[in-house]
């Protein structure tokens, strides 16, 4: 009866029994990762002095993700060749081992706003590594014809645990602590560190997961094939102005609105339960003009935050981040579409290599800038600049697709 409700592409990608032990690996360090995206913020804001809130929050907010580029970058002649498994070893390890000092250090009586920044931007060195290893690992346990259906259930996994890994977070950091809840997240990264040392996955390495040479020479090809060099700087810009809304929420519930932890979880919980949704209509438009459509997502995106700028009641907020949530998660599957559609098939491994070394710059450096922007100006005001900004590349973006007609 349970087969039968699973849809037939999904069927022999679950099957596969390596696959999943590492589904319900990923899905465990996902649920982590959905509790810090509440617990990073919230004890920033614990550890910083007064007054200088915002430059904290969006260090420890960027610290948590950025360094991720820099190790792509610095390690990149080592590790290009490191087997898939070992690299995804290697990020577990590194994100399990200096996450979970945090909670030492701050019941220890240490922990200092320096200290933690750097903690966390130790722990992230090798996370853009973890997530190349990870993909490249399904890449070479499964055929080609299951790749798509096992990549939708990750992507999938990832949205599900923003739905419960915030929710629970704000519980946690209301009525336990925020250093707790990071320790938590260390855990879950034990326990996939543990589940790949004692599961038998491919060790060829023979996809690689990082080719700076391929990706230079994918550069080339974007910048020779105007769309796709313009569908590249659209999500660029779409993901930086998204960074600062991960610094301004927070502070916008304890500054603005003077609210518990349970707030802010609420927030994510909801945004995360739309893009769900919103994922799973992407089947539903397929058959419409990928570009018209994903323009429209970044307007329509842009538009769910003016609210918070305009000082709405938080119910109303509330439901336009869940909005948002729907309108934003299918955005990812929709650029990919268009990338493969406009690529030439046998270009495609390195224009998506060099697709993604330029967009993993994008959400940190906006991150970064959240923090000054926040104190400048206010988390409220921010959060309203991101989206009249967002809005305004939409437009943009309108006006230079309807006069390149041939784009569809």
């Amino acid at each position: 009866m349970i087969r039968r409700l699973v849809p037939s592409a999904y069927r022999p990608v679950l099957a596969n029994r390596v696959f999943r032990r590492l589904f319900l690996g990923f899905g465990v360090s996902y649920l982590g990762d959905g509790m810090s995206f509440v617990a990073v913020a919230w004890l920033a804001i614990e550890l910083a002095p007064q007054g200088a809130q915002g430059l904290w929050v969006g260090g420890a907010v960027a610290a948590y993700t950025l360094p991720g580029v820099a190790g792509a970058l610095l390690f990149g002649r080592r590790l290009r060749r490191v087997p898939a498994k070992r690299l995804l070893m290697a990020d577990s390890v590194v994100r399990g081992v200096f996450i979970g000092v945090v909670p030492l250090a701050w019941f220890a009586g240490v922990l200092t706003p320096p200290l933690y920044v750097v903690l966390l931007a130790v722990s992230s060195l090798l996370h853009a590594w973890g997530s190349a290893g990870k993909y490249t690992l399904i890449a070479e346990l499964l055929p080609e014809e299951q790749r798509l259906a096992a990549n939708t259930l990750v992507s999938s996994l990832n949205f599900s645990a923003t739905i419960a890994g915030p929710a629970l977070a704000g519980v946690l950091v209301t009525y336990a602590s925020s250093a707790l809840v990071l320790g938590l997240d260390a855990l879950t990264y034990v326990f996939l560190a543990v589940l790949v040392v004692r599961t038998r996955l491919p060790e060829s390495g023979r996809v690689s997961p990082v080719d700076q040479a391929a990706a230079r020479g994918g550069l080339a090809l974007l910048r020779a094939r105007p769309e796709l060099l313009g569908l590249l700087t659209l999500t660029w810009f779409f993901n930086f102005l998204y960074g600062p809304v991960e610094v301004a929420l927070p502070l916008h519930v304890t500054d603005d609105l003077h609210a518990p932890g349970t707030l802010l979880g609420l927030y994510w919980m909801l945004f995360g339960v739309g893009a769900v949704l919103g994922s799973l209509a992407v089947g539903a438009l397929r058959q419409l003009p990928l570009w018209p459509v994903t323009v429209t997502i970044v307007i329509a995106w842009g538009l769910t935050l003016l609210p918070f700028g305009l000082d709405a009641p938080t119910p109303l907020t509330v439901a336009c981040f869940t909005l948002g949530g729907v309108i934003y998660g299918p955005f990812v599957a929709l650029s990919m579409t268009l990338l493969q559609a406009k690529s030439p098939p046998q270009h495609l491994s390195v224009m998506l290599a060099a697709n993604n070394a330029v967009l993993l710059t994008a959400s940190p450096l906006g991150t970064a800038l959240g923090g000054p922007l926040t104190t400048t100006l206010g988390p409220a005001t921010t959060l309203g600049t991101s989206g009249l900004t967002t809005v305004a590349l939409g437009t943009c973006a309108c006006v230079l697709l309807a006069t390149r007609r041939g784009w569809r």
